[in-house]
C-alpha cells in the first residue's frame, strides 16, 4: 500500500473513513479482497508470495494497513521478512497494543521502513519506522494522508489526495467521488518533486495518485467505513497500464462476513 487518506472521528457512527492504492510490481501474486481461508475472521487482499497483507479488517473489529518508507538518501536495512506480516499480526495478536509496543521498541527493527496503521474502532494508532528511527503515535481527529514518509508529510500526491478526499465526504455518498480522486494520474510539477533519492525521472513516474506503468503500478483502490455494525470494504483491482480487473464488496459485522 503506497497511498492512503482517511478520515478519523472517533466517537461517531463512522468513527473511519479510508481509500488507498496499493502500488506493486504487476507479476507479483495477489488474491484480491476475500475471507482468509486459513483465517476466516480477516477480510482483504492477500500477497501469495509472502504470505500478509498490506490492507485487511478483523471481525473482532480491528482494522491495519501498511505502506512502505523511501528513502533512497538513507542506507537500507538488508533484506528482512515481508512488511506485509505487520497487519496480520495487528488483526490477530491477542494483545495488539503490547504488541504494537514491543514492535516499537524492538521488533521493527527487523523489517524494512514502514508505516503502520491500526484501529480498533475507538483509537488509531500510527507507527513510523524509518531512517530516522521507529515511532508511535495516536492519530488525531480529522483528515489525513499517508504515503511512503510519515503521517501527512506534503507531498503533492499526499496534498492532493488529502484534498479531494475531504471534498468527497461532504458529497454523501463519498464513495463515487473518493474513487474519481484516486484514480487521478495527472503528474505533479517537477519543483513540487520530493528528493528520495531515486532521481527525478521515477519521481515524477512515482508521482500521480494513480499510477499507471506497464511493469509497476496502481494494482487496488480500496475504500473502507467502519459503520455502528460493521466495517465495509470495497475494493477495484487493475492490471497493466491501469487496466480494470473488476471489484469486490464486503460486509464484515461482529457476527460474521456477508458478500456480494
Amino acid at each position: 500500500m503506497c497511498l492512503i487518506v482517511f478520515d478519523w472521528r472517533p466517537g461517531s457512527d463512522t468513527p473511519l473513513r479510508l481509500a488507498a492504492n496499493r502500488d506493486e510490481t504487476h507479476t507479483r501474486p495477489t488474491r484480491a479482497l476475500a475471507v482468509w481461508p486459513d483465517a476466516p475472521a480477516l477480510v482483504g487482499g492477500r500477497d501469495l508470495r509472502a504470505g500478509g497483507t498490506w490492507l485487511a479488517a478483523s471481525q473482532t473489529g480491528r482494522f491495519a494497513a501498511v505502506t512502505n518508507v523511501r528513502d533512497a538518501h538513507a542506507k537500507a536495512p538488508p533484506s528482512r521478512p515481508s512488511r506485509g506480516t505487520l497487519p496480520y499480526q495487528a488483526l490477530t495478536h491477542e494483545t495488539p497494543l503490547a504488541w504494537l509496543e514491543s514492535l516499537v521498541a524492538s521488533e521493527a527493527q527487523t523489517y524494512d521502513w514502514f508505516n503502520l496503521l491500526y484501529c480498533d474502532g475507538v483509537t488509531l494508532l500510527h507507527v513510523h519506522h524509518g531512517p530516522a528511527g521507529t515511532t508511535l503515535s495516536r492519530v488525531s481527529p480529522g483528515v489525513h494522508g499517508l504515503s511512503n514518509a510519515t503521517l501527512d508529510t506534503p507531498w503533492p500526491k499526499v496534498v492532493r489526495a488529502r484534498d479531494g478526499f475531504a471534498r468527497a465526504l461532504k458529497q454523501p455518498p463519498w464513495q463515487a467521488p473518493a474513487l474519481d480522486t484516486m484514480h487521478d494520474t495527472r503528474s505533479a510539477p517537477t519543483l513540487d518533486l520530493p528528493d528520495t533519492g531515486v532521481g527525478m525521472e521515477m519521481e515524477s513516474f512515482l508521482s500521480p495518485i494513480f499510477i499507471r506503468g506497464q511493469r509497476y503500478g496502481t494494482r487496488a483502490t480500496t475504500l473502507v467505513e467502519w459503520r455502528p455494525t460493521s466495517i465495509e470494504l470495497q475494493e477495484s483491482r487493475f492490471g497493466p497500464n491501469g487496466a480494470a480487473h473488476g471489484s469486490r464488496w464486503h460486509s464484515l459485522a461482529l457476527a460474521g462476513v456477508t458478500q456480494s
